[in-house]
C-alpha cells in the first residue's frame, strides 16, 4: 500500500497580521492555527507530516506537540510555494506514495475534503489532484485553466492572467495532492520567470501536463473551508462564521 505524507507550508511572516508573532501560531477558536492543520494530517493519517517554518521557527516548533512522524525543515528565504516544498525534497527521496500540500493558515480544512480528494487521487491513478472552488468574485484568487476533455491544464496566478482568464470564477485553494516522484520531477523544471520573480508550485501542473500525466480536480462545496487568514480581521470574520455553524 502506498504512503502517505502531508507537507505544511508555515513559513511565511505573515505582514498583515501586523505583530511580530509568526501567522500560523494565531489562535483560532481558541487554538493556535498550525495546530489545527496537523490535527486534519493526523486524522487522514499521515504518515509523515513535514512542516516549512520560516520567520520565528522556534514558536511553531514549541507550539506543535511533538511526535515521530513530524518533522521541520526550515526554508532559510521566501522564494515562493515551489521553493517551500523543494526544501523538504530530502525527507522524500526515498517515499513511493502521495503527499497532500496544506497551508498553515487554512483553519477549517476537513479531514473528510481530504480524504474525497485522495480517493480521486487513486481512482484516477492522476500525478496531481487540486482542490478547487467557484467563486462569484474571484478576486485576486489564481484561476484554473481546463482543457477540452475537462482536467486541469494549469493555474495562472492573478498578476500573471489576461484580461480573459481573470473572468474565470474557478480558483485554486492552494490545496492538493500529488504522486511524490511526479511533484519532485517537475519541481526540478520550475523557474522563476514571473512577475514576482518566485518559483510557483502551481507551475508544477502545466509541467505535468507536458509530461502526459494527468492532473485531476475536486471542487469543494463550501468555501469557508479553504479560507485563509490574512489579518487580524479576517481572523476575526472567519471565527464568527465558524461559531455560527457550532
Amino acid at each position: 500500500m502506498k504512503k502517505l505524507a502531508t507537507i505544511i507550508l508555515a513559513a511565511g511572516k505573515g505582514v498583515r497580521m501586523k505583530s511580530d508573532k509568526p501567522k500560523v501560531v494565531f489562535e483560532f477558536a481558541g487554538k493556535p492555527m498550525i495546530k489545527r492543520v496537523v490535527e486534519t494530517a493526523q486524522k487522514i493519517e499521515s504518515d509523515i507530516i513535514t512542516i516549512v517554518v520560516g520567520y520565528k521557527k522556534e514558536m511553531i516548533i514549541d507550539i506543535v506537540p511533538k511526535t515521530k512522524k513530524i518533522k521541520f525543515i526550515e526554508q532559510k528565504e521566501q522564494n515562493g510555494t515551489g521553493h517551500a516544498v523543494m526544501v523538504t525534497e530530502n525527507v522524500f527521496k526515498d517515499f513511493d506514495g502521495n503527499i497532500f500540500i496544506l497551508c498553515g493558515d487554512v483553519p477549517l480544512l476537513r479531514a473528510e475534503t481530504l480524504q474525497k480528494m485522495l480517493t480521486k487521487h487513486k481512482e484516477t491513478n492522476a500525478a496531481c489532484t487540486v482542490l478547487t472552488a467557484i467563486m462569484d468574485d474571484a478576486l485576486k484568487y489564481g484561476r484554473i485553466i481546463r482543457k477540452k476533455n475537462g482536467n486541469v491544464l494549469k493555474i495562472i496566478e492573478f498578476k500573471d492572467a489576461t484580461e480573459n482568464e481573470k473572468l474565470i470564477k474557478e480558483i485554486k485553494t492552494g490545496i492538493y495532492c500529488f504522486d511524490a516522484k511526479n511533484l519532485f520531477s517537475a519541481l526540478q523544471k520550475v523557474t522563476n520567470n514571473n512577475q514576482q520573480k518566485e518559483y510557483y508550485l502551481t507551475d508544477t501542473l502545466e509541467i505535468l501536463n507536458n509530461d502526459n500525466k494527468l492532473v485531476t480536480s475536486v471542487l469543494l462545496d463550501d468555501m469557508i473551508e479553504a479560507s485563509g487568514v490574512n489579518s487580524k480581521e479576517q481572523l476575526n470574520n472567519l471565527e464568527k462564521e465558524y461559531f455560527k455553524n457550532q
